[in-house]
């Protein structure tokens, strides 16, 4: 299928205009981005050299795999830039501050599990207790100065990440019906990890299959979440709460590294049918990736994730049987759940927990699902019949995690 997004006349012909520069316009070479972040940003440490190794995976899968247009490098290059700008900030501050290192992160809660499972309301939902910790879009994308409890809702970070939002808005108007973006909606870890260059944001983003391959089988882990505690603390040394409350499907792939930087975790695993996930997410990613690719195929990223999909519970389940993710160390949160009554299934999470379940904290988050329904923006279309892919091959390949979990089967029909 080619171009699931029909992009504005002027932004076509800059790609066709630019196409025949734009690897000399826009390059994507590791070692030039560092340079010019290290001008935009006005220091030149980035912490730990480990992020150098994600980074050459990342370029050089854009490079060779990605099927980049024009508009495709300018934003794979201004992600990267911002990434890599923040990382020197971000160590500036740590450096001037070292308090911030002594900042401690307790008891965190990470919602779990693969994207389309009801993460992102279940996430939504436990951002209005007033004793959770999320991470905002907009404190994410732009960490420095470290954000204050006083400034939430003035910072004027927010306003400039909903303008850039919008403009994104404009160009892709149906992925709001698939994901809600907004500066002060709570982000995803993917955001955090993208600073190490080891996150599944991008191969969403793009295609990039051996960087994905790098990612979920050789990657060392353990410096991109210890990263990722270095993170919070910094978003918590002016602005701290009683717990954070995080969520990444990206997690998935890897429970027992989580569980070895943050050894009392406590852990949300959201389940639901996995072929409407895989439809749901090729659909998704189809409309990404038409903002950045000459041509994508629904199909061949279907075939992607139904593999991706699978390994990643199949290790959930390894992880159960290993006894690396203890009974009490975990809560299941099925989708129907999240349909029938979520508030009951949240109260089970927290009593699970032993934390306690305010009125205010309850009230926060029926307020919430009123204000937002799964329909605000519309409803997002898709069909599994759209994958190619044999129902019965996909049943069979997730019979272990669907009889572990007891998910039930869902219509395939959307």
């Amino acid at each position: 299928m080619d171009d699931p997004v029909r992009l504005p006349l002027a932004v076509r012909a800059f790609n066709a205009g630019t196409a025949p520069f734009a690897r000399w316009l826009f390059p994507l070479d590791p070692e030039r981005l560092i340079a010019e972040a290290r001008r935009k940003g006005g220091g030149t440490d980035f912490g730990d050299d480990g992020f150098r190794q994600g980074l050459g995976h990342l370029c050089a899968s854009l490079e060779e795999e990605a099927g980049l247009t024009p508009l495709g490098r300018t934003i794979a290059r201004r992600d990267i830039l911002r990434c890599l700008v923040n990382r020197t900030l971000m160590q500036s501050w740590r450096q001037r501050h070292p308090e911030i290192a002594k900042q401690a992160i307790e008891r965190p809660l990470f919602v779990v599990g693969m994207g389309r499972t009801g993460t992102t309301i279940l996430h939504d939902l436990l951002a209005q207790d007033p004793a959770n910790r999320v991470p905002y879009s907009w404190e994410v994308a732009v960490p420095c100065p470290p954000p204050e409890r006083a400034h939430a809702h003035d910072d004027p970070r927010i306003a400039a990440l909903d303008a850039e939002l919008a403009g994104v808005d404009r160009l892709m108007p149906e992925f709001k019906k698939m994901h809600p973006m907004g500066a002060r909606l709570p982000q995803e870890c993917v955001g955090i990890t993208a600073h190490e260059f080891a996150s599944m944001i991008y191969q969403i983003s793009y295609d990039l299959p051996s960087y994905s391959a790098w990612l979920q089988c050789e990657a060392d882990l353990r410096p991109v979440y210890a990263a990722h505690r270095r993170f919070l603390q910094l978003l918590q040394w002016r602005w701290p709460a009683e717990r954070w409350v995080l969520k990444s499907p990206g997690h998935l792939w890897a429970l027992e590294r989580v569980l070895a930087e943050y050894p009392d975790a406590r852990l949300v695993q959201t389940h639901r049918d996995p072929l409407r996930v895989i439809a749901s997410l090729a659909s998704l990613t189809e409309t990404l990736r038409g903002l950045t690719a000459w041509r994508v195929d629904r199909r061949a990223i279907a075939r992607e994730w139904l593999e991706e999909i699978a390994t990643a519970l199949d290790r959930s389940v390894d992880a159960r049987q290993r006894g690396v993710v203890p009974p009490g160390r975990i809560v299941d949160f099925h989708f129907r759940e999240l349909l029938q009554d979520p508030f009951a299934g949240i109260r089970r999470i927290y009593e699970h927990f032993e934390i306690e379940f305010t009125p205010e904290a309850e009230e926060g988050m029926r307020r919430h699902l009123v204000e937002n329904p799964s329909d605000k923006h519309g409803a997002h279309r898709y069909r599994f019949a759209d994958t190619g892919i044999d129902i019965g091959e996909a049943r069979e390949r997730f019979r272990r995690y669907v009889e572990y979990f007891d998910v039930p089967a869902e219509s395939l029909e959307q």
